[in-house]
């Protein structure tokens, strides 16, 4: 099993910045990807950005150029740094873990922490 903390959400105005941090613990050795996703009241969860294992980097289109994830291995940790934040922003951001391949694939989530755009 893999728990994952976040912390970082809160409110704040356009064009504004967050920094959202996910702290890995357990069987962190088992991990390979590790990135965020986030859910706007109504919509589906989709990826806001990921770390895959090797070093490859996927954002949403919607981020890139506004957010960067960055992933420390030594300390278990992924961090989104959120630049130029819009209201469409807002969302519960969940950090997401995972692990294992094809049929064994396992995918770990964080509790949420809510980021909040005013205008």
């Amino acid at each position: 099993q893999v728990q994952l903390v976040e912390s970082g959400g809160g409110l704040v105005q356009v064009g504004g910045s967050l920094r959202l941090s996910c702290v890995a613990s357990g069987r962190i050795f088992s991990i390979n990807d590790m990135g965020w996703y986030r859910q706007a009241p109504g919509k589906q969860r989709e990826l806001v950005a990921i770390h895959i294992s090797g070093g490859r980097i996927n954002y949403a289109d919607s981020v890139k150029g506004r957010f960067t994830i960055s992933r420390d291995n030594a300390k278990s940790t992924v961090v989104l740094q959120m630049n130029s934040l819009k209201p469409e922003d807002t969302a519960a951001y969940y950090c997401y873990a995972g692990s294992g391949y094809g049929s064994s694939r396992l995918a770990y989530w964080g509790q949420g922490t809510q980021v909040t755009v005013s205008s």
